[in-house]
């Protein structure tokens, strides 16, 4: 940034992709986050007696999916403001739900703040440098400490230490088995699977102890996830609440988005010569507007929706 301030450049196609960005990470965090954030409400804010296993899951999933989207989102608009005034910020996240690790994870979720802390906490504290325990060590106060910067609660303190036992339980199962001398280890699809679901459960259960008020309404919302609670006439009026054509729409919406399916279509439209570029750029600007279109309409009908990051 210090350089761009200086000698940044200001072109029309510039402005016209930054705009285009700045759209998707509005609709992100509007037909995404929002909706999924209204059933993650309902159910959190429920009486206990009301949670089974499918109510849990459901606020946990739709957690899953409104947590990266509002995250994601704002850091896409923040991406495509700057592109619009000549700066280029960098990849704030990518696509975190494909990880194959907990380390994987914390590679490509809030890139800045983990970048942040691996600068200027844990390679001052001694990095790997001062031997194993010491790393896992340093490993832990990070990841405390990470918890700690999204505020004083005990359930983003045990949520950071949750996802730092990981790491170091992930180091050491590593070193235990040899497995760094060896690649990756296993190339196996079914092994592969395997790693995607339990990264995938360990971020969602860290998840749930985050969203939570308390550590009694997250062991709550985890033992329903678990030992299936107890249904009631209340919880069936809860999930026909919950589980509206919208709210299956910005699931399957997010599940899609939330996998890199999307530049992987936009690469192949990138190789594209002359006209059919020309054809594919021009659809890719009418669908922002149309999105922009359906942005508006949906602010106008919402009371006031701020990022869930302004709590942190």
């Amino acid at each position: 940034m210090a350089d761009e301030i200086h000698s940044r450049r200001n072109t029309l196609e510039q402005l016209a992709k930054g705009l285009r960005r700045f759209i998707v990470g509005l609709s992100k965090k509007l037909l995404i986050a929002d909706i999924c954030g209204n059933v993650v409400a309902l159910i959190y804010n429920a009486d206990r007696s009301v949670l089974d296993s499918r109510t849990a899951w459901l606020a946990a999933v739709c957690y899953l999916m409104q947590i990266y989207f509002d995250f994601s989102g704002y850091s896409d608009m923040a991406i495509g403001l700057g592109l619009c005034f000549g700066f280029h910020f960098k990849e704030n996240f990518n696509y975190p739900y494909i990880s194959a690790s907990i380390q994987e994870f914390w590679r490509r979720w809030h890139i800045s703040l983990s970048t942040w802390f691996r600068e200027y906490l844990y390679i001052p504290l001694g990095g790997n440098r001062k031997g194993k325990a010491k790393t896992y060590w340093n490993k832990l106060i990070v990841f405390f400490c990470t918890g700690l910067w999204h505020g004083a609660n005990w359930t983003f303190i045990v949520w950071g230490l949750w996802h730092g036992f990981f790491i170091v339980a992930e180091d050491a199962v590593k070193k235990l088995f040899g497995l760094e001398k060896h690649g990756k280890g296993g190339r196996n699809p079914a092994c592969a699977v395997l790693k995607h679901l339990y990264t995938l459960l360990v971020v969602l259960v860290g998840f749930v102890i985050f969203r939570a008020d308390n550590m009694g309404q997250a062991f709550s919302m985890i033992g329903a996830m678990f030992s299936g609670g107890s249904a009631s006439a209340q919880t069936g009026l809860l999930l026909a609440q919950c589980l509206t054509p919208l709210t299956l729409f910005a699931l399957a919406v997010g599940l899609v988005g939330s996998t890199p399916v999307l530049p992987l279509v936009c690469r192949k439209a990138e190789q594209q010569t002359g006209s059919v570029y020309a054809c594919l750029q021009a659809l890719s600007y009418a669908g922002a507007l149309a999105l922009l279109l359906v942005d508006i309409l949906h602010l106008s009908a919402a009371s006031y929706v701020p990022f869930i990051y302004f709590q942190f």
